[in-house]
């Protein structure tokens, strides 16, 4: 079994699907002889031939629309947005039909289309290169938002996401591609959807997260079990629909939780998770509920870049505040 790379499990998920299923196309941008910006898409070309592995103008609008359209006439298309902030000029297409044909249709149509995008900041590139803005698209009913955080995830969660019979934003952590390398069996098993992973089991606090801020969330709890604290950590993954029941089960345990995302904190999924926590776990909490996250503003350039991304000593400082209640 190959050690790889979490964008080297994205292709290695492309292709045994396609190679397994006919029906499933990639399109975007320079996403064929190139490979895609992050070389997601290496080789595929090669392997599947111009009719299945196909680039697309520079439209955004476009590539949304022919997927939606693809998806609707039979085929399973993969589409990729270069990076999410390119995303947007797609909204229409994905809030407006993929996200409602199935019950505009009332059932006779579906729309198996995973549109991917890498996401987060923490590469130096510009804004528009580096948001995380999945709050707003976990907002639409009628789509799925799957967020891995490691090679083995990339792999099982991409198979299932082409194998939906809906629509699913698949969202990569750019800050993640080549992080770190992990065994991978390209052997065709799907991850379940729409389900928490636990990362580690702990009964003093749980911390919930996903996507790159797992990196700095494991960093922390290295830190903070040193100092007697045992940790739960629980990789969300699936955004929408969200699996509170595992997170509410943790919390029920531990009696102690802190969310760390990335995006900005207003409107925030942590948000969500919060206030569910509230609504039906309260008198399991031995301390409020506290969020680390980005901050209400634009993806700074390069040289602030590493003060919006949230740090271990602020995880491990937001634990320890925890811990501090009775």
């Amino acid at each position: 079994m190959a050690e790889i790379t979490l964008v080297e499990a994205v292709d290695l998920a492309l292709a045994y699907e396609m190679q397994a299923d006919p029906s499933v196309v990639i399109l975007g941008e320079d996403i064929a002889k190139n490979g895609g910006v992050f070389r997601a898409t290496q080789g595929l070309l090669d392997k599947f031939g111009p009719d299945r592995v196909r680039d697309t103008p520079l439209a955004e609008s476009m590539i949304g629309g022919l997927a939606i359209g693809m998806a609707i006439e039979g085929l399973k298309p993969v589409a990729e947005f270069q990076f999410m902030g390119f995303l947007y000029p797609a909204l229409d297409q994905i809030i407006n039909h993929a996200a409602r044909i199935r019950n505009r249709t009332r059932g006779h149509l579906s729309c198996p289309v995973v549109f991917r995008a890498p996401f987060g900041s923490g590469i130096h590139a510009p804004e528009h290169h580096s948001e995380s803005t999945e709050a707003l698209l976990a907002h639409i009913p009628g789509l799925r938002v799957v967020i891995p955080s490691s090679p083995v995830r990339a792999y099982g969660l991409l198979l299932a996401s082409i194998r939906d019979p809906d629509p699913v934003i698949f969202l990569e952590p750019s800050r993640l591609y080549r992080f770190a390398k992990q065994e991978v069996e390209d052997n065709g098993k799907a991850l379940p959807l729409d389900k928490c992973f636990t990362l580690r089991e702990g009964k003093d606090i749980t911390l919930v997260t996903w996507g790159a801020m797992i990196k700095e969330t494991m960093a922390a709890a290295e830190v903070i079990v040193k100092e007697g604290i045992d940790v739960e950590i629980i990789d969300v993954a699936t955004l929408k629909p969200l699996d509170m029941e595992t997170i509410l089960s943790s919390v029920e345990k531990t009696g102690r939780c802190v969310i760390i995302h990335e995006a900005p904190k207003t409107g925030g999924v942590g948000a969500d998770i919060s206030a569910q926590i509230a609504e039906k776990a309260l008198l399991s909490l031995k301390a409020p509920v506290m969020r680390i996250t980005g901050y209400d503003t634009i993806v700074p350039y390069a040289r602030l870049e590493k003060y919006y991304i949230p740090s271990v000593p602020q995880i491990v400082d937001a634990i320890k505040k925890t811990m501090e209640f009775a």
